[in-house]
């Protein structure tokens, strides 16, 4: 996905940030190019790890 914006003139005089979401990008001024990844943390005592059940033809 090719996504371009163009701010001719930007004046940024006060930002009040109260909460981010899960997954957010907040970004002030230029960037030639942006990646995004996301990791998902979990506590290692949560994960279940089993054999999968396998369903029988009838």
């Amino acid at each position: 996905m090719e996504f371009n914006v163009v701010n001719h003139q930007l004046c940024v005089d006060n930002i009040n940030i109260n909460g981010v979401a899960a997954s957010s990008l907040f970004l002030i001024g230029d960037v030639q190019t942006i990646q995004l990844s996301s990791a998902f943390d979990t506590p290692p005592e949560s994960l279940i790890i089993k054999p999968l059940a396998l369903i029988p033809k009838a």
